[in-house]
């Protein structure tokens, strides 16, 4: 089954809870919350490595689309730059299945 990665990232915004943003995807990590962390291929490498090791202290999955922040802020229908988002609950989206 072929999965468009855009389209579940959507859905997941639309049905699910996320939540945008450096310091809120750390802030959730830090207390065991969320099942996906998404990061767009523009981070800082620095904020980029922390995210990844907070996420695999807490053995939660890491994303890491080949768009830009503005291009991922598109994709979730929001006007800003997203550089990170936390997956907290997927909604009827299949956003899980893509990092498998």
């Amino acid at each position: 089954m072929v999965i468009d990665l855009n389209k579940e990232i959507r859905r997941a915004v639309d049905t699910g809870k996320v939540s945008f943003g450096y310091k809120i995807c750390r802030k959730h990590l830090s207390k065991g919350e969320g099942e996906l962390i998404i990061i767009s291929a523009n981070m800082p490498k620095n904020d980029k490595e922390t995210l990844k090791h907070l996420a695999e202290v807490e053995d939660k999955k890491v994303l890491e689309v080949q768009d830009t922040g503005l291009t991922l802020g598109s994709i979730c229908g929001k006007p800003f730059v997203i550089s990170a988002m936390i997956v907290l609950e997927k909604g009827k989206s299949n956003i899980l299945d893509a990092t498998q």
